[in-house]
């Protein structure tokens, strides 16, 4: 009887010890690491130009360095591949390095908002893009029930399709539009036409080239008749006194 309580004692102790060597082999598992904005977008797939111009503008860096730096909340609409091959032809392209910084921003919103939140928001939406004046960044959304989230930008519009990454400090929503801003997007207000201009130059008037010499000014042609009669008559009156010598 001892000997077998000695027997099932010592299986004990192996047992126990066998159990500590397992939990010390056992690797627990890591911390979740910091959030990093191009990994989800590319967990997700379809993302391809939406990562790309996100590390060609150091957005990327930028957009983590807030998410795991500070307790503020962030919203991403993210554009799929195929919402950047829709645009107008050369339309990305010819974008300059800060204006396809400031198109990404206009797609990040400095707020966590889930997809009820939507419904009670005050338009129009601050972006990451800054001015919501007109003309510039403003971004609109409305709601039809619970699930559907509408974007204007005054130049298109854009339906949330389906929510890609959500967590108590970033949400990501994919978007089947790219957001167009108008600060980038509109049409330039044509100039105003010049003042049209008088090409034909006015014919001088002989009269106001002439200075004026007053009513009682006699004309060249009057003054020289006279000037003939009066020569006229000295010569008559000399030939009559000749004659009237001569008859004497």
């Amino acid at each position: 009887m001892i000997k077998n309580l000695y027997s099932l004692f010592t299986i004990f102790i192996l047992l126990s010890q066998l159990t500590i060597i397992l939990a010390q082999t056992i690797e627990t598992p890591a911390p979740p690491g910091p959030t990093n904005i191009t990994a989800i977008l590319e967990n997700a797939g379809q993302f391809t130009t939406l990562i790309r111009i996100l590390k060609n503008t150091q957005l990327a860096d930028q957009i983590n360095a807030q998410l795991n730096h500070s307790n503020q909340g962030m919203t991403l609409f993210a554009p799929p591949d195929n919402a950047f091959s829709a645009l107008k032809a050369g339309a990305l392209n010819s974008l300059t390095d800060q204006e396809k910084a400031q198109l990404i921003l206009f797609h990040v919103i400095p707020n966590f908002y889930t997809m009820s939140e939507f419904q009670t928001v005050s338009n129009p939406l601050r972006t990451q893009a800054g001015n919501t004046s007109a003309g510039q960044f403003p971004l609109n959304v409305t709601t039809s029930g619970i699930n559907q989230v509408n974007i204007s930008t005054g130049i298109n519009e854009a339906t949330v399709a389906n929510t890609i990454y959500t967590d108590d400090q970033l949400a990501v929503y994919q978007i089947d539009k790219v957001l167009l801003p108008l600060a980038i997007f509109s049409a330039p207000v044509p100039a105003a036409a010049p003042a049209p201009t008088n090409s034909t130059s006015r014919a001088k008037s002989p009269v106001a080239d002439t200075p004026a010499t007053g009513n009682n000014t006699v004309p060249t042609d009057v003054s020289g008749a006279i000037a003939l009669l009066l020569h006229g008559f000295h010569f008559l009156r000399f030939a009559f006194l000749s004659a009237i010598w001569l008859w004497l």
